[in-house]
């Protein structure tokens, strides 16, 4: 009855959404027409490139597994043609066996070279020599690769959530893949996913029980539902944790796995907040104007950490564990208004945050993308005028409870860096609590979103989903 229940309600929510997204069109059946991918207990297998992306790999295995799960046959993976019959996969920068097919015109280059996570899964008849048919899932990078993978997961009957909410599996005998071309096309927001946060005493226990803590054991299948939702941002639990700290193969796993990490708001230069806090002996005060020597170099190897990787930079900086900053309190300084002053502060730390990210990586600073959060007293600041480089993504935010606080004007919507939307469906703060069970009201949820959309915020999105579950509506209607 639960199962039902939330099958129902993943339907109500695939048919509401409004925004322009291009969902790939019903391509499995279970009959015996078309591409008879597994029949008769029997599967053709899975052509890879042994140099593919390791998150790509894995997602295949992923699909390998899905499979025997719904028809209780395992397809083999094969890096050399061995059948008249394949599902061909990989992306168009990797995988010699696309590369080929584009050559050959097989595939259309247009289709994916030049585009942004997407992915087309199409029927080719004569691919290669001795192959007299093959479906081909090809992707424009590693995600969209990763996309087309778990679109096929999905529609065989796999659904995202079967670790997290226990979906159950329909078994059947046949999966047969119909003829044409289909795609999801390129993602309306660059940078989507969701926030862990607020995630004690209940995730935090689970989690500390079941994987030993938030480890990479338990992000391998936080990352794995993002990526099957087709999401692939996100920012950690950070109550307790220190993402980068406490399992140094947290941010391998995402970067191969393909999610891009960030920092909340109140953490910049990809640090955690913990990692200060366990040391605040050692480091001092929380104050860019008495301890700046301390803060630079804290966020100096922050940026070392992730120079290799995708992680979106937050800069920007907000007092001691989601505060206001407190200014320079109990010292001589010319200005009388606090707000003033904290302004002319940031100005100072974002300046130098945007060196040190240029001397680190070698590259000017508006080359590596940045996000600064315009979060609770920090839209003040921007409203009295304070602003950021143009190359740096703008972090709108609801009230906590919703509601968009503020959305950009014609003029504000020019802005090279583009526009996102921090949005709560958990909160923990004043006047009052939102947390475990979901109380947003999902018709103003869509709404607030399409007026978001509507004016242009396509750049970053981000969700606060407290524990994660039970908030399996709102995330999945979100992304």
């Amino acid at each position: 009855m639960r199962n039902s229940i939330f099958c129902i309600i993943l339907f109500l929510a695939s048919m509401c959404w409004q925004l322009p997204l291009k969902a790939a069109e019903r391509f499995i059946t279970n009959d015996a027409v078309g591409f008879q991918w597994i029949q008769e207990k029997k599967s053709y297998p899975i052509l890879i490139d042994n140099e593919e992306y390791k998150g790509v790999l894995r997602a295949i295995t992923n699909l390998q597994t899905d499979a025997q799960t719904v028809t209780n046959v395992k397809p083999q993976i094969t890096s050399s043609v061995t059948e008249k019959r394949l599902l061909i996969i990989g992306s168009i920068d990797r995988s010699n066996w696309i590369k080929r097919l584009i050559a050959s015109g097989k595939i259309s280059a247009n289709e994916l070279k030049g585009k942004r996570e997407k992915y087309i899964l199409c029927t080719v008849k004569q691919p290669f020599e001795g192959v007299e048919e093959a479906v081909v899932i090809a992707g424009s990078d590693k995600r969209g690769t990763i996309y087309g993978i778990y679109e096929l997961s999905s529609q065989m009957g796999v659904s995202p959530w079967y670790y997290w909410a226990d979906v159950p599996v329909q078994h059947k005998n046949n999966i047969s893949i119909l003829p044409g071309s289909y795609t999801d096309g390129e993602p309306a927001i660059e940078y989507r996913g969701i926030f862990l946060n607020d995630e004690w005493p209940s995730l935090g226990n689970w989690a500390q029980k079941t994987f030993g803590g938030f480890n990479s054991q338990f992000y391998e299948k936080v990352f794995e539902l993002i990526l099957r939702l087709k999401g692939n941002f996100m920012w950690p639990a950070m109550w307790a944790s220190a993402f980068y700290d406490d399992d140094i193969q947290n941010g391998v796993l995402a970067d191969e796995m393909g999610i891009v990490m960030g920092t909340s708001h109140h953490e910049p230069m990809a640090r955690n907040h913990q990692e200060w806090a366990r040391k605040r002996k050692q480091y001092g005060v929380w104050d860019y104007a008495t301890n700046q020597k301390v803060l630079d170099r804290f966020f100096r190897e922050g940026i070392e950490r992730v120079k290799d990787t995708e992680d979106l930079i937050t800069i920007g900086m907000r007092g001691d564990g989601d505060a206001p900053m407190g200014g320079k309190e109990g010292a001589d300084h010319e200005y009388v208004n606090r707000d003033e002053y904290n302004m002319n502060l940031l100005k100072k730390v974002i300046k130098n945050q945007r060196k040190i990210i240029k001397d680190v990586t070698g590259r000017p600073a508006d080359e590596r993308p940045q996000v600064w959060a315009i979060y609770k007293e920090v839209q003040r600041f921007y409203d009295m005028g304070l602003r950021v480089p143009d190359d740096v993504i703008m972090l709108l935010c609801d009230d906590n409870w919703g509601n968009v606080r503020r959305l950009p004007n014609a003029e504000e919507r020019k802005r090279p860096g583009g526009w996102g939307m921090y949005y709560h469906v958990d909160y923990v703060g004043a006047p009052r609590n939102s947390k475990w069970l979901n109380v947003t009201p999902i018709q103003n949820m869509w709404e607030q979103l399409q007026l978001t959309y509507d004016y242009g915020v396509d750049k970053l999105w981000i969700l606060n989903v407290g524990d994660l579950k039970p908030m399996e509506y709102p995330i999945t209607l979100f992304l």
